[in-house]
């Protein structure tokens, strides 16, 4: 398993994007979710850095909306999001 997810906001990130209705979120949107989980203030600086960072590795996607980026998980990103889920499953049905 590539260090990627080694990141619990990254992991958090894909979940979101999943989840997410038509597949992509805002940044803020994004941003806004996570704080609003952990009720906590995620500095910009390092949440936009994370998702830069998870583009590169070529695990999501941006798209410029208007005056917003949207995200977007791509195959590579989903395959290694359901192979981490897979992991924690079988994890939880051993304990």
């Amino acid at each position: 398993m590539a260090k990627w997810l080694q990141s619990g906001r990254r992991r958090d990130i894909c979940v979101l994007l999943a989840a997410a209705e038509d597949g992509e979120l805002t940044g803020q949107r994004l941003k806004t979710r996570l704080e609003s989980r952990y009720d906590t203030r995620i500095d910009p600086k390092s949440f936009y850095g994370a998702l830069g960072a998870m583009e590169d590795a070529g695990f999501l996607t941006q798209r410029t909306d208007g005056i917003a980026d949207k995200y977007s998980l791509t195959e590579a990103g989903e395959a290694r999001l359901r192979d981490q889920f897979e992991w924690m499953r079988e994890s939880l049905d051993e304990a």
